[in-house]
């Protein structure tokens, strides 16, 4: 992620709304708790999501989507207070996730983005000149692992196209400044796990074929081993869930690069109808929290609780 990517202000992420129950009798919570929400959710498992799920419409596949990563203020802070994911914080060297490279998801993906590399500019690119061999008719910005993994060259231990501190352009990735320069979207330059993340799909192939799809935050453990070792990662920390609007809206470009326009909308209707019903009845966040969390619920209240909030910042 880069600075370019940034473009949107934070802000405090909002506040549940709070209310003062009328009576003991209706079921609501005790005026003595000062958040009577969070005291709500500590009875929920530890690093718990909600989930939903539905088939597609055309193909032999169910669609899982994690909607509290989705409805969360997740926002990329590249350059603001992002820490990288170096084994120990360093904000100062502003690599974010570039540090080891891009691991292209195939063969396809890679010429995609050497024919990018090929159309930069000095102005946009730190080091255009360093990926240009002599002889060579294209700038040479693809690396093979021992492991067989094809990846982006590093320069100075982080990846060939980000651009460093001091760069008259500034630090970030040059391939999405190219895509701004051009008025294009992002995605078309870059390589799909960058501009993926944090966003993740998983396919996985059932022995009739039927093909499930799972959508969610793109987690430490899908660094492999190396996730162990970060000192920090965005989806994991509060630090990074301070954006204006939910992910599903701020990743919408992303989204619809996964799954598709029909199924994009499908989601957003499910989500704008979960969220009318939460909110629609208008009782307290914190009422209906205590009555959906109570074993025998008053008869007629409405027992819909309020979206689970993001493992990150659910403690606050």
């Amino acid at each position: 992620m880069s600075t370019y990517e940034s473009t949107h202000e934070t802000e405090e992420m909002e506040k549940v709304e709070k209310q003062t129950p009328k009576s003991r009798g209706e079921g609501a919570p005790s005026t003595s708790s000062k958040n009577p929400s969070k005291r709500a959710w500590h009875r929920v498992p530890e690093g718990a999501h909600e989930w939903v799920s539905f088939p597609d419409p055309d193909y032999e596949r169910t669609w899982l989507f994690d909607i509290t990563f989705l409805e969360s203020r997740w926002t990329c802070i590249y350059g603001r207070g992002c820490q990288g994911v170096l084994t120990g914080p360093a904000p100062e060297l502003v690599q974010g996730c570039c540090s080891y490279g891009a691991h292209f998801t195939g063969a396809k993906d890679a010429r995609r983005v050497q024919a990018a590399a090929a159309t930069l500019t000095p102005e946009q690119w730190q080091f255009y000149k360093r990926a240009r061999t002599k002889g060579g008719r294209r700038p040479s910005v693809i690396t093979r692992t021992r492991s067989g993994d094809l990846t982006t060259r590093l320069v100075h231990d982080a990846c060939i196209f980000l651009n460093r501190p001091g760069f008259p352009g500034g630090p970030g990735c040059a391939l999405h400044r190219a895509a701004l320069d051009r008025g294009i979207p992002h995605l078309q330059l870059k390589p799909d796990v960058c501009w993926q993340l944090p966003l993740r799909r998983d396919d996985e192939v059932g022995d009739g074929g039927h093909v499930t799809s799972v959508v969610r935050q793109w987690d430490r453990r899908d660094w492999d081993k190396g996730g162990e070792e970060f000192h920090w990662w965005c989806t994991e920390s509060p630090d990074a869930f301070v954006g204006t609007r939910p992910v599903y809206k701020e990743l919408e470009d992303e989204l619809v690069a996964m799954v598709g326009k029909k199924i994009y909308k499908r989601l957003v209707s499910y989500l704008t109808a979960r969220a009318q019903t939460v909110t629609d009845d208008g009782q307290a966040a914190a009422t209906r929290l205590q009555l959906a969390h109570s074993r025998r619920p008053p008869e007629g209240s409405n027992t819909v609780p309020v979206a689970l909030p993001h493992p990150a910042v659910r403690g606050r």
